[in-house]
């Protein structure tokens, strides 16, 4: 009788230090196939890196052209409401009062605040908005995501109107923005709504960087959060600036990596999952 052959090797009968050697190896080749399928750029997330990089280079030439700088004006107002209540709320989660906001239609404003850690209301200003507008481009990616960005907007702004009542200024941007974010529910299925948030998120994201150019490197303005902040801290207004400018542009490439890994579905695939969420197209 010939021999038989003996059963082909399992992992119970290899022996430990073979099994050891395979295993990171199959887990490293899965890992990468996986992150490789995460980050793989759809057609629906090339035209929105294409929307994002447009956003850019139309809101660098706005903001830098005298006159038709005006048409960012009523976004700008908006986006450091975001500043403001990136003060406020961080303000009272550090143990502290707010008192009052208020925008100034030369586009600043203030928030009146009693307590709190100044070391972290005072940079919250810009790396606030500049985290919100992260999470809006995040969002931006997505309709569904958009429609949750809305409404978290909504409440934030409440909270806003609440501390600014006094500001009627506060309060018609308020207003107008939610007023523009509600209408674009109602166009192509809240498909609109999806270019708006993206269109705020990039705004609010590069605000700081801009805004921070303008008051400390080109016009050396002294009365900003970061020559406060420097004054208290250490270091100089130009120093914190760029830190925090820094901070804000890993905030949005965060957000544009999370959003092309989190969204990967198609155009047509988000308008049949928007119809599914607080559908708007009847």
């Amino acid at each position: 009788m010939a021999p038989r052959s003996p059963p082909p090797p399992t992992w119970a009968t290899l022996g430990r230090a073979t099994a050891l050697t395979l295993t990171p190896h199959l887990l490293s080749r899965d890992h990468s196939v996986i992150s490789k399928r995460a980050l793989a750029v759809s057609d629906a997330q090339k035209v929105t890196l294409g929307v994002i990089a447009a956003y850019v280079v139309g809101i660098a030439i706005l903001w830098n052209v005298p006159y038709i700088r005006w048409i960012l004006w009523p976004f700008k107002m908006l986006v450091i409401a975001f500043h403001e209540f990136g003060h406020a709320i961080t303000c009272v989660l550090t143990g502290g009062k707010v008192k009052s906001i208020s925008l100034d239609p030369r586009e600043g404003g203030v928030t009146h605040m009693q307590g709190g850690r100044s070391g972290l209301t005072l940079p919250a200003g810009y790396l606030g908005s500049s985290l919100i507008g992260a999470l809006l481009t995040f969002a931006g990616f997505n309709i569904n995501a958009s429609k949750v960005a809305s409404i978290v907007i909504g409440v934030a702004f409440l909270l806003t109107v609440w501390w600014g009542r006094r500001d009627w200024l506060t309060i018609g941007t308020v207003a107008a923005a939610v007023g523009l974010l509600v209408g674009c529910w109602f166009i192509r299925g809240a498909e609109a709504l999806r270019f708006v948030v993206l269109f705020i998120g990039v705004m609010s994201s590069l605000y700081s960087v801009w805004d921070i150019c303008d008051d400390l490197i080109l016009r050396k303005v002294n009365s900003s959060d970061a020559s406060v902040f420097a004054k208290r801290y250490g270091g100089s207004s130009q120093c914190w600036g760029v830190i925090w400018s820094v901070i804000s542009l890993c905030f949005m490439a965060a957000g544009i990596v999370a959003g092309i890994a989190a969204f990967p579905q198609s155009a047509e695939q988000q308008r049949e999952d928007a119809q599914k969420f607080i559908p708007t197209r009847f």
